[in-house]
């Protein structure tokens, strides 16, 4: 019992506290104790505080004893808290615990992600067609990405806000078409070559993101036409698109063909009737074409009057959302691992992620 004249409530002395910590089965109890007892506004706090209303010849032994009391509570506290512990550890440890004798599990069998299955369906249509794949740098100069393929220096493409430049004369290639200007300088017509590949350009929305994989191909040879190009296009797209809807061929302009032509699909989501998908117009666009410009032959070395050639250029992405129903080209960036499962078109195709 705590020394007499030291003001505590009544019957409460720090035996009764001994036992009761030892009962204590949780550790927030346990802390309620400790506030209680020896908190800031605790009981033996406040009895120290009242040592100095004691006569001083009483102050001494009434000092000693609450000590001993504040040691005490401090140790059963202590050894207390540690018991607890080791209980939840013990119970944790039972809860997680391993049978190492459960049969194991079966690893998950991956898949290729939609943009890879793309860009191989791609190639092995045109390899069987005599295509060989090309690559080229990632970063490259003005000349090759640009002034090559006579894109002008007063060209929209070339500002600031279409295009990631690296410095003066270097920048991420917005395009694949420099590798068709690097094969031509290599190795000259006559050429069949196709080039995929990463390519840059600052846009961001459903549609567009700032890195994107695109797929170019270049033929050169003797009297190749425009009916050359449309119907290996026209056929590429049946095939790809398992016996695709409606194809059209819509004259536009590119500096690097002439003519030029973009390619449409009649939009597979409203049966050409006219949504938001397809601006309410009917047709999707796929992609790009025309007879490569002379003036792209002379820069490289290649005499317009003896060969001729078509180009083509089309989006992985925007292939791969039409041909999946994928509705916004930001999913193929975000990690999403159901993309990598075997039954990824099951669970994601014409779903809202």
């Amino acid at each position: 019992m705590l020394a007499e004249g030291v003001a505590l409530p009544t019957g409460e002395s720090y035996e009764a506290a001994l036992k009761e910590i030892s009962q204590t089965q949780t550790l927030a109890d346990l802390d309620s104790l400790r506030v209680h007892w020896l908190g800031r506004q605790g009981i033996l706090t406040s009895a120290f505080k009242k040592l100095g209303e004691l006569p001083p010849d009483v102050r001494k032994a009434e000092g000693q004893t609450l000590n001993d009391a504040r040691e005490a509570l401090e140790s059963a506290i202590a050894s207390q808290k540690a018991h607890l512990e080791a209980q939840d550890t013990k119970r944790r440890l039972a809860r997680t615990a391993i049978d190492v004798t459960l049969p194991g599990r079966d690893a998950e069998i991956g898949s290729y992600h939609p943009l890879t299955l793309v860009q191989r369906t791609i190639e092995d249509w045109f390899s069987r067609l005599g295509f060989v794949v090309a690559s080229g740098p990632e970063i490259e100069d003005d000349f090759h990405n640009f002034e090559a393929l006579n894109i002008g220096r007063d060209h929209p493409a070339r500002a600031m806000h279409d295009t990631f430049y690296v410095s003066g004369n270097e920048l991420l290639r917005t395009h694949t078409s420099p590798v068709q200007i690097r094969a031509l300088q290599q190795w000259g017509p006559p050429l069949r070559i196709l080039a995929p590949g990463r390519v840059y350009r600052r846009d961001s929305d459903l549609t567009h993101t700032p890195m994107f994989h695109q797929v170019e191909g270049l033929v050169v040879d003797h009297d190749i036409s425009w009916a050359h190009m449309k119907s290996l296009l026209s056929d590429f797209l049946r095939v790809f698109f398992d016996d695709a809807p409606a194809v059209r061929f819509r004259p536009s302009y590119f500096p690097f063909t002439e003519p030029s032509a973009e390619v449409d699909l009649a939009c597979f989501f409203c049966r050409h009737q006219g949504c938001r998908i397809c601006k309410n117009s009917g047709w999707i666009e796929v992609l790009g074409c025309g007879l490569v410009h002379p003036v792209v032959l002379q820069t490289t070395g290649v005499d317009s009057q003896q060969w001729s050639g078509f180009a083509f250029g089309m989006g992985i992405e925007r292939l791969a959302m039409l041909k999946y129903g994928i509705r916004d080209i930001r999913w193929f960036y975000e990690n999403d691992q159901r993309f990598l499962k075997p039954s990824w078109m099951n669970t994601m195709v014409n779903t809202e992620l």
